[in-house]
């Protein structure tokens, strides 16, 4: 199998240290792993934090990948696919200087598993403000990811076709909105955009995650689900609308359920993912039930993605409990659907 790349995100963020001490306790775990990144910004933050690692460099991903293959417990192997060195990496303090290599290790990387160079891309947290002074127009990293799966396989369809999913071994939430004012919420939602939800999880589900026969729950915008229009008629309008024209294409979904109730253990238990119209909806619950230990999955970009569900938490650089769960996960989930697509066979 090829390498699992994985990029730090911000240098300056608590990225380098997850990777740092996960391996330190686990270094097994990262056999066939290379992380996409400077050496210097791994070995600088192994010095801080007092953690001997072997950090080894290389200019061309396969040659880190079989390193790694080969010596996993040897060292932590990083493909530097940035030919101009950036400035400085201070901890806890963003840099512009920094900004160009950050992007340029995610492009890299994206674009490797684009080429089937790489099996799969699990991402650190990345500073957005910083990048966007720098000129990164995007609001994250899904974003830019799509835009570069787009822009490598030109489709007919201008629109994003990504979905933001959080997936625990409690329960797994897509999101039909992402990051935007709880007052823009209905105006975004459409019943077609419902739709692309519902087939780009379904799909992937049963691609990416081996299950057979995904069983999906829609959750209402409205209290109650709105109560037969009683507090909305976004149920209505918009969302049984596409549930009807999902189950006509043979995708297993409900009509609207009350978002109070259908995170029971009672209830979730009956389904494979459950999406949600906005934000918090899905990661208040993911995170109630799964702190820490929830992984950030991209599906509909033809690549395996997956993430942290943590941010840079830049006051936590160096302290002695910062916690690497959220990047074991994130590796672990990508392993699994590794072996899962390339097994092709679904299960329940």
């Amino acid at each position: 199998m090829t390498a699992i790349v994985i990029t730090v995100g911000e240098p300056a963020g608590i990225g380098p240290d997850c990777i740092i001490r996960a391996y330190a306790d686990y270094p097994e775990e990262f056999e066939g792993c290379v992380i996409a990144a400077p050496a210097r910004w791994l070995q600088q933050r192994a010095d801080q934090i007092q953690i001997p690692c072997s950090i080894h460099e290389f200019n061309h991903l396969a040659d880190a990948a079989e390193a790694a293959r080969l010596a996993p417990t040897q060292g932590l192997y990083c493909w530097n696919p940035v030919s101009e060195a950036g400035g400085a990496v201070v901890a806890g303090k963003p840099s512009e200087q920094t900004a160009g290599e950050v992007v340029g290790c995610i492009e890299a990387a994206a674009k490797a598993c684009l080429a089937n160079r790489a099996a799969a891309l699990v991402t650190g947290p990345i500073e957005k403000a910083v990048l966007r002074r720098t000129g990164f127009n995007f609001p994250g990293h899904t974003e830019f990811l799509d835009y570069l799966a787009m822009t490598s396989e030109p489709t007919n369809d201008e629109n994003s076709n990504f979905v933001m999913m959080l997936a625990s071994e409690h329960v797994r939430v897509a999101l039909l909105t992402t990051h935007m004012a709880i007052r823009d919420v209905p105006d975004a939602l459409s019943a077609e955009e419902t739709l692309k939800c519902m087939r780009i999880v379904d799909a992937d589900l049963r691609k990416k995650f081996g299950i057979d026969e995904p069983r999906l729950a829609l959750c209402g915008l409205n209290p109650h689900a709105g109560e037969q229009g009683h507090f909305g008629l976004e149920e209505i309008e918009i969302l049984a609308p596409a549930a009807i024209q999902a189950r006509a294409e043979g995708i297993d979904v409900t009509n609207p359920l009350p978002a109070d109730t259908i995170f029971s253990a009672a209830v979730r238990q009956h389904y494979d993912a459950i999406i949600c119209c906005y934000h918090d909806q899905a990661l208040i619950p993911l995170k109630t039930l799964s702190f820490g230990e929830a992984v950030n999955v991209t599906l509909g970009l033809p690549f395996i993605r997956t993430s942290v569900d943590h941010g840079t938490a830049l006051d936590r650089v160096g302290a002695d409990d910062v916690s690497y769960s959220s990047l074991q996960a994130a590796m672990h989930m990508a392993r699994q659907m590794c072996a899962a697509s390339a097994d092709g066979s679904g299960h329940e």
